[in-house]
């Protein structure tokens, strides 16, 4: 039968690298979430000042009146 072979030295010091490696590639990303910049999403740009989040009214839909009036003209062109 075999036996198990300890783990050898360089074996450990490689999981030893890694792990701090891992340590330190956590500490930056904490680094870099805590010193990111926010952005202001509140501008004073003049051609933004109407604009809302979410669906917008469609530009090409008609005023119910005006639908109506160019109905009424159709079947009037019609007859």
């Amino acid at each position: 039968m075999a036996t198990r072979s300890r783990a050898t030295f360089a074996k450990r010091q490689r999981e030893i690298a890694r792990q701090e490696r891992a340590r330190d590639k956590a500490a930056k990303r904490v680094e870099r979430t805590e010193t990111r910049v926010k952005l202001d999403r509140t501008s004073d740009d003049p051609d933004l000042a109407g604009i809302v989040p979410g669906p917008q009214e469609r530009l090409y839909d008609l005023p119910e009146e005006v639908k109506k009036e160019a109905e009424e003209e159709a079947e009037e062109e019609a007859k």
